[in-house]
Formats: structure tokens, sequence, C-alpha cells
């Protein structure tokens, strides 16, 4: 029973968040009866919604048992702060990931209003290679995640996503030695984000980002200030660096526009 409730939520998707009865035993591949049983037990326990027009949507029930996850919720809150500063001294997209198996899931987002779209939202997974956050997730996973990813076919994004497991081996080596990564217009043509690592007393927990309009991106402006982010969260963390300072100690009057 266990799986075939899984199989039911795992249908839901960005694209599409409302379902009727015969869409869910569709596309989860169960017959029209056992879906009725257990949507209606779902229902009833609050994980799914329905809707004035029929359909099935996600419920709340299940929102609040998520932000419970602790990889989440408390690096969430301690990262709020500091993300809010970064925020304020670039007027840009600040992302916060963490990898979970062969992909990442951004964990919290604050988006500018004038800032360039991005195709992320929170609680979304992505691809490692390709994003800032993903490129320093997976530059700092262990090596038989990065053979895994190396060794499968990698999705193109753009022109300049990089594919060839070769390219891509090379540029995870500079985000070790750089301690930074830039992802240069890899997942849209309009936007280039710079990543640096959240590291834990265990090593790289979390990876924090800026995504930044190509056009009037200053990398050598945006690695120091996300670096300085990242050390701040680390050693809040009990990583690197020794104990937390009081806020953010990021460099005065930077602004990228």
């Amino acid at each position: 029973m266990t799986s075939k409730v899984l199989a039911l939520l795992a249908v839901f998707t960005p694209a599409n968040p409302a379902l009727s009865l015969s869409e869910l035993a569709r596309r989860a591949g169960l017959p029209l009866s056992t879906v009725h049983r257990r949507v209606a037990e779902l229902v009833e326990w609050g994980a799914l919604e329905r809707g004035d027009d029929g359909r099935y949507r996600i419920g709340l029930r299940l929102w609040e048992v998520g932000s419970l996850a602790p990889r989440g919720l408390a690096l969430r809150e301690l990262a709020l702060p500091v993300m809010e500063d970064l925020y304020e001294v670039t007027h840009e997209n600040v992302q916060l990931a963490v990898r979970q198996g062969l992909e990442l899931v951004f964990i919290e987002r604050i988006a500018g209003r004038h800032a360039v779209p991005v195709l992320t939202r929170v609680g979304g997974r992505f691809a490692l290679h390709a994003t800032g956050v993903g490129l320093v997730l997976l530059a700092c996973a262990p090596v038989a995640v990065q053979e895994q990813v190396l060794a499968a076919p990698l999705e193109r994004y753009t022109d300049l996503t990089i594919t060839d497991p070769r390219r891509l081996r090379a540029c995870l080596a500079e985000v070790r030695r750089a301690g930074y990564a830039v992802s240069d217009r890899q997942v849209t043509m309009d936007a280039l984000s710079v990543a640096a690592p959240i590291r834990g007393p265990g090593g790289v927990v979390a990876a924090i980002s800026l995504v930044v309009a190509y056009d009037r991106a200053d990398r050598l402006a945006l690695a120091p200030l996300v670096q300085a982010a990242g050390r701040v969260l680390s050693r809040a963390l009990g990583g690197p660096g020794g104990p937390p300072p009081a806020r953010v100690p990021l460099p005065p009057g930077h602004r990228t526009q």
C-alpha cells in the first residue's frame, strides 16, 4: 500500500499540479478502483486536497511534514539572514541548494523584483552539472557520485551547457581549486550564476549562489560576496573558520546593478 501511495504522490509535478482521478490512475499505472480508495485516504489525512473542479492537488499537511526535514528546515533558518544580506548588497537572485543523490534540491530562494528570471523553485530538483550550486555540490561530492554523473548522459540546456565528461571533469577540478563555481549561460542564455560551498564538520553540506543577468554580470565582484556568505554559514554550522560572527561581513558598497 505504501508504494501505491508514493506512486500517486510522485505523479504531481510543477507542470501537472492538479490531476483528476483518471489522470492519477493512468500516470501512476494503477487501477482506478485502487486510486479511488488511496486518494480518499490521502484527502482525509490532508496530503491531497480536492478542488471545486474535482481535481486533486497536494495538500498543506504534506507541506507541513516536509518542512520538518532537518537538512532543509535548520539550514534554511540559519541561511535566511545571510541570504537577505546578500540580496540587500546585490538585489539579485540568491539561491540555496543541497545535493540529494545525483540531483540537487533548492531549499530556499530570494528573487529580486528586477532580477533575471530563473527556472528554479523552492523544493524543485535540478541536474548537478549545469547550475552554479550544482557544480559546487558535484565538485565536492564523493568520487563515486562524480563518476556516476560523468558516466550518465549530460542534459544540454543551452549551447553552452557542458556535456563533455572530460570538460566537466576539468571544470570540477577548477571549482575545487578556486573555491567557487561559475555557470556561464549553461541553463539559460540570459543568466550567469556564481556559487560557493557551505561546509559543516563533515564536509560540504550545501551551496549558495547569486544568479544575475549575463549582460551585467561581474564575476570578479560576485565571487568574493558569495564566498563570504558561504564562509559565514560554514562557521555557523561548525565548519572551518571558528565561531560565527554576529552578522554577515559582506564587503560594503558592492553592488552589481
